[in-house]
Parts: C-alpha cells; sequence; structure tokens
C-alpha cells in the first residue's frame, strides 16, 4: 500500500481502547481461581460452545474477567485439547525474562502510586505468588509475576508523562531500524547489534556517520531519566555539550567513561543508555561502567 492509499488522518475513524486480550488455558479451575480471587477481577461473562463450525475445531468455553475501565481478560479452555510442551512446568519459573520470547507477550495491568505497587507485590507474595522486584524502566516501574498458565503478568505505575518529543524519538528510532533492515535484508544479512541502530540514528539526526569520525558522539534525549548523563558529561573537561532541542549532544575526541551508580541509574534505564544515538565504539557496557572511543 502506497502512503497516497492509507485513509486520511483527519478522519474520525479511531481506536477507543482495548477492549480484551485472550489467550488459551489448560488450567480451568487454577485460572479462574488467581484472576477472581487472588487479583480480585470479577467474572463477567463465558460462552460455552459446540466449536466454532468446522469440525476441527474443539467445543470451549471462553470466559472473561473485568480488568478495568471497561476492558476485560478473556481465556479460551479448549475440551480434550492438551497442553503443549511448551508451557509445561512455566507456572514455577522465576519472574525473570529467561525466555524472552514467550514472555513478551504479557499483560500489564496500570496502578497509581508506589505505595499501591507494594501493596500489590505484599497481596501477591502473602497468597504465595512469587513475585519481582520492582524494576523501573524509562518511564515505568514494574514488578512482575506469573499465573497458572506460566503467562507473565505485570503490574505498573508511570514515572511520568508521554511528551510530543517522546513520540518524535520513537519514530526516530523506528525509522532508523527499518532503514538499516530493508538494507540488510537487500544483502540477505540480520541487524547484528542494537549499536549499528544507535548509528544509524545519530546520522539520521544530523552526527557524522562511522568511519567519517574521530569523536565520539552522543544524542541524549531530553529527559528526566537521562538528565544525569548530561549532568555528568558537562563535569568532564574532555566533554563539548551543546542542546540541540529535542536532544543535547555530547562530543568528544577521545573516549568517555560513565558509571552507572555515579549517575543514579536502574540497570534496566542503563542499557539503553545510548538510544538517543551513538557515534563511536562501545569498548565496554557491563552493569556498572560503560566506555565508548572514537571509531578506529
Amino acid at each position: 500500500m502506497n502512503m497516497s492509499d492509507m485513509p486520511a488522518a483527519n478522519l474520525t475513524l479511531r481506536l477507543h481502547g482495548v477492549d480484551h486480550t485472550a489467550r488459551p488455558t489448560w488450567r480451568l479451575k487454577e485460572t479462574v481461581e488467581f484472576y477472581r480471587d487472588v487479583l480480585g477481577l470479577p467474572l463477567v461473562h463465558t460462552i460455552s460452545a459446540r466449536g466454532w463450525g468446522p469440525a476441527t475445531h474443539p467445543d470451549f468455553l471462553h470466559f472473561f474477567f473485568d480488568s478495568g475501565n471497561g476492558s476485560t481478560i478473556a481465556f479460551f479452555y479448549y475440551l480434550r485439547s492438551k497442553e503443549p510442551e511448551s508451557l509445561s512446568g512455566r507456572a514455577i519459573h522465576p519472574p525473570r525474562p529467561d525466555d524472552h520470547v514467550f514472555d513478551a507477550t504479557h499483560t500489564a495491568w496500570l496502578v497509581e502510586t508506589q505505595d499501591e505497587l507494594q501493596a500489590w507485590k505484599s497481596r501477591l507474595e502473602a497468597r504465595g505468588v512469587e513475585v519481582s522486584v520492582e524494576t523501573a524502566h524509562e518511564v515505568i516501574e514494574s514488578i512482575y509475576f506469573r499465573d497458572p498458565n506460566g503467562y507473565f503478568i505485570e503490574i505498573t505505575r508511570k514515572l511520568r508523562a508521554l511528551e510530543p518529543l517522546d513520540a518524535r524519538d520513537a519514530a526516530a528510532t523506528l525509522e532508523a531500524a527499518i532503514e538499516l533492515e530493508a538494507e540488510r535484508f537487500a544483502r540477505n544479512r540480520d541487524i547484528e547489534c542494537i549499536d549499528e541502530v544507535w548509528e544509524r540514528k545519530a546520522a539520521r539526526l544530523g552526527g557524522l556517520l562511522g568511519s567519517d569520525t574521530k569523536q565520539v558522539q552522543l544524542f541524549v534525549l531530553n529527559v528526566p531519566e537521562f538528565a544525569s548523563v548530561i549532568d555528568a558529561a558537562r563535569k568532564l573537561p574532555e566533554c563539548r555539550v551543546e542542546d540541540r532541542g529535542d536532544y543535547t549532544v555530547v562530543s568528544a575526541t577521545g573516549p568517555i567513561s560513565f558509571e552507572r551508580r555515579a549517575l543514579g541509574l536502574k540497570p534496566a534505564v542503563w542499557y539503553g543508555l545510548f538510544t538517543g544515538g551513538l557515534n563511536g565504539r562501545i569498548e565496554c557496557h557491563d552493569r556498572d561502567v560503560v566506555r565508548i572511543a572514537p571509531r578506529d
């Protein structure tokens, strides 16, 4: 589809929030008791049906819990269907992303305050649910746990409201990645690491590309979670710091180092430190120290 074939942006056709999410379950009693009794979500609707037409479609129960603000979370329980081996034992996996592909599909509920988040953690643990520590991302802080099927569940609170510059930065990141992906696809190659996306994004934002520069150049988005990076760079004599609207650009002719604890950053933010864009070679980026040098 060409851009000219797409509906005009000013039409009144709009989506109005998520109505429901749905997943299969092979643990009927445990799932009902978890969502109704442990999480306290009212059971509001159940469909029971002799398949849905084709002879190969099993009979099923399809049941819905009120998940707030007019939305529901639903499950399919297929009669005479066997739980896939990939789900076996998942309910007791620790609430950490040891299987990133499976755990990428999850449900997140919103609370308003840190006290509420901690209260939910206490409530779940009192009912025998293993819950992660609070994890701060760039704009949210969350706890994670699993339901009886092994599906990941998240409860989160917003650390700040999203601003227009967040949307502009999001577009810049994805446009860089899509451009790079297309180039690699044409050569039957993959994007090898996120550093390549960061470099392409920096180039698109007006930086110098790869081997054409002997400088380190960081594009730091002007949002609170990265403010300590800019403050630290201003104190380094080898750095030049320039405000360019949505971004502060930090440049240096030699290597630059930062320490996570000195910046006061949680690991989930630390590992996305260069999401604004980067020209340079990352020599080290472990849990505590990052060092970026000019490209050879």
